[in-house]
């Protein structure tokens, strides 16, 4: 689904988001409230100027409309891979991103995150991963490195790694083995305005994503490795 299909079904024909090359921006009424809504657009690897771009937007909304909700449209391909954006410090772009995210999070703004389109590594783990709540819609594609490049970092073999992905979430990409690990909170099906009011209406603020995993039996061990450590501190 395009984009702007998307924003029609939530918001409607005048809802307000304008595209600027790859970046999407804007405040939309939803339910007769203001939301604040950026995002990403044609598969957009997300570079220092559009990690920054998007910062900018959620850092005046703090500052402009307290406990205003925001909305982070997902479709990238990962981080910038451009000697440029590595020379200018694509980390501290990105990372000051995520922070941004997680600051408008602490100063009780509810953000969530929704994969319409495409979610791949560093541009997803920065958006939609730090979100209080992050979903997808079902045709949405997910993943954090294909089978070919794990191999080539784990020096393990495509095969092997091929075989786990069957029966392990944590080594397949797709929509529904982020469900199951837990790192994507629903699939939104059927009416989308619907789907977006009660995930506003739902959406965690704590973070539970390891306790999704463990009850969907993708993400086995998280849930209890973190509670050891809350117990021996």
């Amino acid at each position: 689904m395009d984009w702007n299909t998307l924003a029609t079904a939530l918001f409607g024909a005048g809802h307000g988001i304008v595209q600027d090359d790859d970046f999407l921006h804007g405040t939309v009424s939803f339910d007769g409230k203001p939301i604040t809504v950026i995002g990403t657009t044609h598969h957009a690897p997300i570079g220092v100027r559009l990690a920054l771009a998007q910062a900018r937007v959620v850092l005046d909304t703090v500052t402009q409309h307290p406990g205003r909700a925001i909305v982070l449209l997902i479709d990238t391909q990962g981080q910038q891979l451009r000697r440029r954006d590595e020379l200018l410090g694509i980390n501290r772009a990105m990372a000051h991103l995520g922070m941004a995210i997680d600051h408008a999070r602490r100063r009780g703004h509810r953000v969530l995150g929704l994969v319409y389109d495409q979610a791949l590594s560093g541009g997803f783990i920065t958006s939609g991963l730090i979100a209080d709540a992050c979903d997808a819609l079902p045709g949405a594609e997910i993943r954090v490195m294909r089978i070919p490049a794990m191999a080539r970092v784990t020096k393990l073999p495509e095969a092997m790694l091929t075989r786990l992905s069957q029966a392990n979430p944590v080594f397949a990409p797709g929509v529904d083995n982020y469900v199951a690990m837990g790192g994507v909170r629903t699939l939104w099906q059927g009416d989308l305005a619907t789907a977006l009011r009660d995930a506003l209406a739902s959406a965690p603020v704590a973070d539970r994503r390891a306790q999704d995993g463990l009850a969907r039996g993708g993400r086995r061990l998280a849930a209890p490795v973190v509670q050891r450590v809350l117990d021996a501190a």
